[in-house]
């Protein structure tokens, strides 16, 4: 088993809702507007690069205002999974730090050990991390350049987003040809500031005070898996809609602030929803779902996170599981999992009634926690007949076989992430599911005028053990072409100095014929590619169309002094190309993020990373 502690390098700063209110009170006595604080509301997402797992190290972030001086908000390293925070961003911390424009921040992660694990025909396989050398890595401090007309300013008494993205897509190369398979690291994040807008996020924490009757709560952000840190108060709001689930009981609305009311101080806990008010020192966040106590976690009880890849009796083998237990995590291809008539079933985001063991099938997303031992073989085993299972809303990749009012038929190209060939699929019904027709209950979602062969990206529950077909009940189907895609191009024997054709405000359009092209060229949605090279012309990568407020526009390398430079507008980014490749310097990557329009052959972005060797 490959095993990542949360190391504790630094004391961590505890900041109650106390202290906040007292900050607050300096904040608004005026008189010293250079060090009175302000709040960066500080989240972490990326950009998704195939890894089933990716555990490293964030060891520090400081940041640098214009005047040189150096503040440093995270006092504490910080054990994170990247490759968890694809859709959905964590709010990493909301600490007072003294106002004023800043300039850039350095990013520190650590690899030492780092559990990195990539998808390869549904099983979840362990890699190295390995420098561009071919070296074991071990640190790497990134500089991160704003935007000169779009600084990181903090105001004094307000709160300001700070987003962080590490894009894995051009951080990393996997090569599973080897054993073990290896993958090449450069680490490649942006940071910008950011509007509180619609991106979905976690905030985890202790809380604080709750009181029935009220719509908010208040409570330190503990992030990510951390078990030691207060990294500031944050506010959440509720109302008549949002879930909650408190020690295994689900509720709505106000009952469930009810519930909160009772427990503890410190009882953890974790919202889901966006951010709110930002307008004053501790920053809001909305909640359309709470997580409370047991049901997020217990010092009792040990959690696995994965996808249900076989059942028999009452038994389960999780796929790509997570495994927490006192802080420790630990990454594995699969875990043993044994349910019972005692095991407390819920589904996230519904107060659905009458859930049992049963409810639990092959290729179900779930949270379940027990007591966990090892055998003799180094098999993780989970006791859960006196635990808990919570069903995630479950992710399918397919094309359309065809489809009627309220059914349609998939040919499953993933589930929960993972190929097909990694399930066993016995025992889910008569007949068994079959992932090259599987059977999807859609409800209201009509799909019957959707083409054959169209790809879709569906949500939802996979149905009770033994009662299929039908196999899935969808709540969400996208089309492919409407959900975030990737266009990846990637440059070998060193990189080229010459990678595009055109590069100018109007967009870039890659040299598809450069002689140091690599394998990688490709437009990713979902588990699907479409080569560059089948394309009618290289395409235009252009901002033309993105909104133009959420740009994020990133050159450079952990290996340049300069670090990476972020702009938010396309004609400074423009400028950055063209002073750039001048025939010395080399690009190793490039991602964009956005959507291909096959009509015009153009990818609209509103994210691109160039990375530079």
């Amino acid at each position: 088993m490959t095993v990542v502690r949360t190391r504790r390098s630094r004391s961590a700063r505890t900041l109650t809702a106390l202290v906040w209110g007292f900050t607050a009170l300096l904040a608004g006595c005026g008189g010293r507007s250079n060090s009175a604080p302000g709040t960066p509301v500080i989240t972490l997402s990326d950009t998704s690069g195939d890894f089933a797992a990716y555990r490293v190290m964030i060891d520090s972030i400081t940041l640098t205002n214009t005047s040189n001086a150096i503040v440093t908000p995270l006092l504490t390293t910080e054990s994170v999974d990247l490759a968890a925070l694809t859709d959905l961003a964590e709010l990493l911390e909301a600490p007072a730090v003294p106002s004023g424009t800043y300039k850039s921040a350095t990013l520190t992660l650590d690899y030492t050990s780092a559990s990195i694990w990539v998808n390869v025909n549904g099983q979840a396989v362990a890699a190295t991390a390995v420098s561009r050398t071919g070296t074991a890595i071990t640190t790497a401090a990134l500089t991160i350049t704003f935007d000169p007309n779009n600084p990181l300013v903090i105001t004094r008494g307000e709160s300001t987003r700070l987003a962080i993205d590490i894009d894995l897509a051009a951080s990393n190369s996997i090569n599973t040809s080897t054993t073990p398979a290896t993958v090449t690291v450069r680490p490649f994040p942006v940071m910008t500031p950011a509007p509180a807008d619609a991106t979905l996020m976690r905030a985890r924490g202790l809380l604080v005070s709750a009181q029935s009757g009220s719509s908010d709560y208040v409570m330190n952000v503990r992030p990510l898996t951390d078990l030691t840190s207060a990294l500031g108060a944050v506010t959440v709001s509720t109302n008549a809609q949002t879930y909650f689930n408190v020690n295994g009981v689900a509720y709505t609305g106000a009952a469930g602030l009810t519930a909160m009311a009772s427990l503890p101080e410190n009882t953890p806990t974790a919202a889901y929803g966006t951010l709110g008010d930002l307008s004053g020192v501790t920053p809001g966040f909305h909640a359309t779902a709470v997580y409370v106590g047991t049901s997020l976690e217990s010092p009792l009880a040990d959690h696995i996170r994965g996808v249900v890849s076989a059942r028999s009796g009452n038994t389960l083998t999780v796929r790509g599981t997570s495994v927490t237990r006192f802080g420790v995590v630990t990454i594995l291809n699969n875990a043993t999992v044994t349910l019972g008539s005692a095991t407390v079933v819920s589904e996230d985001g519904v107060a659905a009634s009458g859930l049992t063991s049963l409810s639990v099938s092959v290729g179900q997303q779930l949270d379940v926690s027990g007591q966990s031992t090892v055998d003799a073989s180094g098999n993780l085993i989970m006791d859960a007949t006196a635990g808990q299972v919570r069903l995630a809303s479950t992710r399918i990749w397919g094309t359309l076989n065809s489809a009627t009012a309220g059914s349609a038929s998939l040919d499953v190209l993933s589930l929960g992430n993972f190929a097909p060939a990694g399930f066993n699929f016995a025992g889910t019904g008569t007949p068994a599911a079959n992932p090259s027709a599987y059977a999807l209950n859609t409800g209201s979602l009509n799909e019957s005028a959707t083409a054959a062969g169209t790809l879709l990206q569906v949500e939802g529950i996979v149905n009770v053990f033994g009662s299929a077909p039908p196999d899935f009940t969808a709540t969400a189907i996208t089309a492919g072409t409407a959900t975030e895609q990737r266009l990846v191009v990637e440059w070998i024997n060193g990189g080229a100095t010459a990678p595009f054709i055109s590069d100018s405000s109007a967009g870039l359009v890659v040299d598809l014929n450069n002689a140091d092209l690599g394998t990688i060229h490709h437009i990713r949605t979902g588990p699907a590619t479409l080569d560059l090279k089948t394309l009618p012309a290289s395409p235009l990568i252009t901002t033309v169309g993105a909104d133009q407020t959420r740009l994020q526009l990133a050159i450079g390398s952990a290996s340049l002094s300069t670090g990476v430079s972020v702009f938010n507008s396309i004609s400074g980014f423009a400028s950055a190309l063209s002073s750039t490749f001048t025939g010395t310097n080399k690009i190793y990557r490039l991602v964009a993020v956005g959507q291909y329009h096959s009509g015009t052959n153009t990818f609209v972005a509103s994210r691109i990373s160039v990375a530079l060797v």
